[in-house]
């Protein structure tokens, strides 16, 4: 048997450089993805030597692999896809095989193989999703039609690669071209994808239910059966000739909605998000930087400019042209393509295994890294550009839908605001306590009752239709909680929480990371105005607006008097009402309206 050692320091170093890399590169708006590839590149063997690729890496970043894919297929939702399933759809195929063909016929004509060419292809054609939502809030695009677009294009061009890698690879296995091998390696590549499917559709809720009434069915049991589930897709795959990355895709798809129930969801993502975005897939890019050859400035220059510009090219261009039967205009068009130009995990999972099949070279395999990363630098640059461009135009089209309020906690001071909100637009409060729901619901306001941080309770607000999230709980963790959740499962634009003054160091960088304003714009105890409130010790006052200033400094320049108040709200001069928080600009001619003891 051969002797495996496990190099604890060497691990320790790369998951320690992973870290690093990631933080780095996260706090200039980039995914962590880049920063683990170029940490693993400078600390690799191809510049500084300080880490090296030990059969122990290799391990962790094989298994590290699939959990990134059944990650990416359980981020997957399929209802995203249908907001903008036309337009998405042609983004996609124009995003996915124009710069498919450039990438093709640029490695034949170099001198490379028709099967290298392929997959220098498919690397180029996949989209990342990876630093879209951040780029989106970043530029207040989430409310347009062109985040919806960008979501649906990268899913579906991420998901056709897939289908057309699980092809090639299987060609590439089989290493013939005759027409009876053609038609069983069809066979196999459908027979794998309908059995894949019925499971998923018809076994595994079955599953699910059995373990669900069963005593054994806690998140630990759970867990174990999204890995039970994903190792076994991945022997389809490999028992169809397919790469083991797509059985774990297709796992992803399936496990998300069907093999447990919903209000565990969450808890079960997060630990498999620890496990494979936190620990396994971070191995991985270091390790795969290790590969990354820096002689191919010297030595390859024109062959790495030419594919990085067609790369961006190709992608920008041809989701413009393909674009077009949309109706929706060009100029929307070049928009989505520069925000479809960034490539990530798909991409570079795609390249190592074709460098580890031996389809292609180090040298090919260094220019696709860097293609990645120099293609993903340019996504906020282009995006603000051309959604700017758009803005001055008048094209930029917002998603009219989303109109309505959604409001967490039901209490006096909610239902204040509420009573203000309602006038300009349709409100929705949700509670976990029965009484607080009857008094929500008597004063005329929908109601829901349910605990917000259970993902099913949001689902009951239709929250394509919501606008705006408002924690308004006396508990700081609940509003931060509930607000991640509005952020990250249902993509609410604009989200406000209250914070106390107790935990004011609770969550900033939860408030940072999803962009989250702090509702009163300031820590407040809001168990306080609430008894105030119920005691009859505080009334409503208005104010109008002199001179611009911002929230904050509002805040300073009332909080000298002896009298606490409480901003809440704030009048626009066209009768537009929006919450006080930070942040906001207050414009000449607005109303402010607050408590006052």
């Amino acid at each position: 048997m051969e002797e495996f050692n496990i190099n604890i320091l060497n691990i320790s170093g790369v998951l320690l450089a992973a870290y690093l890399g990631g933080v780095l590169i996260r706090k200039i708006g980039y995914p962590a993805i880049l920063g683990e590839l170029l940490i693993g590149v400078i600390l690799g063997p191809s510049v500084l030597g300080l880490l090296e690729f030990t059969e122990s890496i290799k391990v962790l970043s094989e298994i590290g692999i699939i959990l990134l894919m059944v990650y990416i297929g359980m981020e997957i939702d399929f209802h995203d896809l249908k907001k903008a399933s036309w337009a998405g759809l042609l983004a996609a195929i124009g995003g996915f095989f124009v710069p498919f063909i450039l990438g093709y016929y640029t490695i034949v004509w170099y001198g490379g193989t028709p099967m290298s060419g392929l997959f220098v292809a498919i690397a180029i054609g996949v989209t990342s999703l990876a630093t879209k939502s951040r780029i989106l809030i970043d530029l207040k695009l989430l409310n347009t039609r062109i985040a919806y677009v960008l979501m649906a294009g990268a899913l579906i061009s991420d998901t056709l690669a897939l289908v057309i890698f699980s092809g090639i690879t299987n060609f590439a296995v089989s290493n013939v071209i005759n027409l009876n091998e053609l038609i069983i390696i069809t066979g196999k590549i459908l027979a794998f994808f309908g059995f894949t499917i019925a499971i998923g559709v018809f076994v595994l809720p079955r599953l699910g239910k059995y373990i669900t009434k069963s005593k054994f069915g806690n998140s630990t049991t759970y867990f174990t059966m999204i890995l039970i589930v994903t190792f076994g897709y991945c022997e389809l795959a490999e028992l169809t000739g397919m790469h083991s990355i797509l059985g774990a895709f297709m796992a992803g798809l399936f496990i998300k909605g069907n093999l447990f129930p919903r209000n565990i969801s969450k808890e079960l993502n997060k630990a498999f998000y620890d496990v494979s975005i936190g620990f396994m897939a971070p191995i991985f890019f270091v390790s795969a930087g290790f590969f990354v050859d820096v002689s191919v400035f010297q030595t390859d220059l024109p062959l790495l400019i030419l594919i990085t510009v067609l790369a961006i090219v190709g992608k920008i261009v041809g989701t413009a042209l393909f674009y077009l039967p949309s109706k929706n205009g060009w100029r929307e068009g070049l928009t989505i393509g520069t925000g479809m130009n960034g490539r990530g995990a798909v991409e570079i999972i795609i390249a190592e295994i074709g460098l580890e099949m031996g389809i292609i070279d180090k040298t090919i395999f260094s220019i696709l890294v860097f293609m990645a990363i120099f293609t993903t630098l340019t996504v906020p640059i282009f995006l603000n550009w051309t959604s700017k461009w758009l803005r001055r135009r008048g094209e930029l089209v917002y998603m009219e839908k989303r109109k309505e309020v959604l409001i967490l906690g039901i209490n006096p001071v909610s239902l204040i605001i509420a009573k203000y909100l309602v006038r300009k637009m349709p409100i929705i409060l949700i509670d976990s306590n029965v009484d607080a729901v009857k008094t929500g619901e008597s004063s005329g306001f929908r109601c829901i009752y349910g605990n917000a941080l259970n993902e099913e309770t949001i689902a009951e607000s239709n929250p394509e239709n919501i606008s705006t999230f408002i924690g308004m709980t006396t508990n700081t963790h609940v509003n931060l909680l509930a607000a991640q959740l509005a952020h990250d499962s249902f993509l609410i634009p604009n989200i406000s929480a209250a914070v106390s003054q107790a935990e004011s160091n609770v969550g900033t960088e939860l408030l940072d990371k999803f962009n989250v304003s702090i509702l009163f714009s300031k820590p407040v105890q809001l168990n306080q105005w609430i008894q105030k409130i119920q005691n009859h010790q505080a009334s409503e006052f208005e104010e109008i607006i002199t001179n611009e200033s911002s929230c904050e400094k509002w805040i300073e320049m009332h909080s000298k008097g002896d009298s606490p108040m409480l901003p809440l709200l704030v009048e626009a001069k066209d009768g537009g009402m929006r919450v006080f928080r930070s942040g906001d600009m207050l414009k000449v001619s607005e109303k402010i309206i607050f408590l006052r003891e």
